[in-house]
């Protein structure tokens, strides 16, 4: 059951059996049923979230109440309020299922005592926080560069697993929009931006 997550690290260090062997023993599986929150708003985030199967977001609501998906996470992809995690403060965002999904659970403390252990998996774990915050950067730049309709047209080019497995009022949250605007550019037709 652990086997995804093993090849998703292979692709960055290796592990021996025995690695493999001593991080299974830490980790949590959790299969989540949907709508189900595995970080609520104002509680202080205690994972790390692998995603085997299944889909997870990270909202908030805002000051009118209104809820503000910031990120989703499908497959082979990570998700954790990084700054309650560290900080060991309560979480403004609540991190919830999608769909009916299974993920690995890794606990701060599980993971910090993994680095003394397997010190590679800190290498695997920098490479990860590299690669989201690299992406953040990038969503960012989109917001200042592309229209609203570009986004969408962006985003839906770069990530069609997304499109088809999210609900459009999620969609519409991420990307900033309203469920009915969405409509409207998807009634429009398909095309790409490159």
């Amino acid at each position: 059951m652990f086997h995804p997550l093993f090849d998703h690290i292979h692709k960055y260090i290796p592990l021996d059996e025995n690695e493999k062997q001593l991080i299974t023993k830490k980790l949590k599986y959790l299969h989540l049923k949907k709508k189900e929150v595995v970080l609520a708003e104002g509680k202080v985030c205690q994972a790390n979230y692998f995603i085997v199967k299944g889909c997870l977001r990270m909202c908030f609501f805002d000051d009118k109440g209104v809820e503000q998906t910031i990120q989703f996470a499908i497959e082979n992809w990570w998700i954790s309020d990084y700054t309650s995690l560290e900080n060991g403060k309560p979480s403004g965002f609540q991190i919830q299922a999608v769909e009916a999904s299974e993920v690995i659970a890794v606990e701060k403390a599980i993971q910090e005592g993994l680095f003394d252990e397997v010190p590679k998996l800190e290498r695997y774990f920098r490479l990860m926080m590299q690669r989201g915050y690299s992406a953040s950067q990038m969503r960012k730049k989109y917001d200042y560069t592309l229209s609203r309709e570009e986004q969408y047209y962006h985003f839906s080019a770069a990530f069609p697993q997304f499109v088809q497995r999210i609900p459009q009022y999620m969609l519409a949250s991420y990307l900033g929009f309203t469920p009915e605007f969405l409509s409207k550019i998807r009634a429009k037709g398909t095309r790409k931006i490159s």
